[in-house]
């Protein structure tokens, strides 16, 4: 479950996920505001996350995607994957480089 990398933290295991796309947006989880909670504990990570909508059909390939990218964390002894639906995810919680990448709320792509 392995490899040389950064210690065990929240802003690593946060970069980490980074590298899960989102296959029906082409973006990555982060950015896209999926992501809500990560806690971490002798290294066990739990993620708290959710989808787009409820009944997302790419439910099961990004929680895949999110414990095949962490199983390959260095420190990583075990994980879990929470998808809650509340609070309920909207483009607000997109982080600016992913709202302008899709020109909400007036960010333009920068070319």
């Amino acid at each position: 479950m392995h490899s040389n990398g950064p210690a065990l933290t929240q802003d690593t295991v946060r970069a980490a996920l980074r590298d899960v796309i989102g296959p029906e947006l082409g973006f990555n989880i982060v950015d896209l505001g999926l992501v809500y909670d990560i806690a971490i504990e002798d290294g066990i990570v739990d993620v708290r996350m959710t989808m787009t909508t409820p009944g997302c059909p790419a439910q099961d390939y990004i929680v895949n995607g999110v414990e095949r990218r962490l199983a390959q964390h260095e420190g990583t002894t075990g994980i879990f994957v929470d998808v809650v639906w509340d609070p309920p995810w909207s483009p607000d919680l997109m982080s600016a480089l992913a709202k302008a990448h899709f020109r909400i709320g007036g960010h333009r792509r920068r070319k």
